[in-house]
């Protein structure tokens, strides 16, 4: 089992101007420990959980983008995207412009988005969540539009339509960037990394929860005519051991998801300074959890 990371608190004691730094360093980190995946959150806002609005929050793929200067091998993303944050052409472009950028590296994540504050609070449109799922079904037709390279021409959806879906330079990652799809929805989500997703992301409670969304999933695929062994299953661990930087307890939590199918084990710092974590702790379960079938 790999292991990523994701970064999701900016809360750095020297405030702003350190940011640059501990950056560069958790990227430097993440390699040395032979991690996958750096991934980051999009969000215009901090979470309420991680602090609320009023707490740092930088923007994702200027994040990923300084990311992919910093570093030579890990994968790159957000976890993930909320559809309604980008036009999917100029989303599709962005994506584009990372993976070339760092070399072929980048995964577009992309979800339903669910943060109504953020989006009233600049402005944002946020449609209902039937709608918000009809978009995202559009923008992952358009961005695989922008990337076929023997079709560039109109897209006439019902929430978008673009008149050339035109991308140059197009990705270095062939055939494109993964695409991988947030989320746990049985009807919708699970559907939609099967018909349209190269990888999904999943934040089980249990091992149980894991093998039941999985196993959902595997029907989307024999619905759609669709490898399942052709999608990369990763999930987001949540338990307190990670936090704790209990090796021990971490295992003992993951044995349970040893042998489902699963890719990547992500993990996430709950603190501003994510490159001592990566040293301390993140480094040593990489080293460990390779050992789990």
């Amino acid at each position: 089992m790999r292991v990523g990371v994701h970064i999701n608190r900016f809360g750095h004691p020297g405030g702003a101007p350190a940011l640059g730094a501990e950056l560069a360093a958790a990227g430097q980190a993440a390699e040395a420990a032979g991690l996958s995946w750096i991934s980051v959150m999009d969000h215009y806002f901090q979470m309420e959980f991680n602090g609320g609005a009023e707490a740092p929050m930088l923007e994702a793929y200027t994040t990923l983008g300084f990311l992919a200067g910093q570093t030579s091998t890990v994968r790159l993303g957000a976890l993930v995207t909320g559809v309604t944050y980008r036009h999917p052409g100029l989303l599709a472009k962005i994506a584009t412009t990372l993976d070339v950028l760092s070399g072929g590296r980048a995964v577009l994540g992309l979800g339903a988005a669910w943060y109504e504050r953020e989006h009233h609070g600049l402005g944002v449109p946020y449609p209902p969540l039937a709608e918000r799922f009809e978009r995202l079904e559009e923008t992952l037709r358009i961005c695989l539009r922008m990337w076929d390279p023997f079709d560039d021409g109109p897209f006439e959806g019902r929430h978008y339509r673009l008149a050339e879906t035109l991308c140059v330079p197009p990705p270095v990652s062939s055939p494109h960037p993964e695409i991988m799809v947030g989320g746990g929805g049985e009807r919708k989500t699970l559907r939609l990394v099967a018909q349209y997703a190269d990888a999904c992301n999943l934040i089980p409670s249990s091992p149980q929860e894991l093998r039941h969304k999985l196993e959902v999933l595997r029907g989307h695929c024999d619905s759609v005519g669709r490898d399942y062994d052709d999608i990369r299953r990763t999930f987001l661990y949540t338990g307190e051991a990670a936090v704790e930087e209990d090796l021990d307890a971490l295992l003992r939590d993951l044995e349970g998801y040893a042998g489902l199918g699963a890719d990547t084990v992500i993990l996430a710092p709950r603190a501003g300074e994510p490159a001592g974590w990566i040293d301390r702790f993140a480094s040593r379960a990489v080293r460990r959890l390779a050992e789990l079938d």
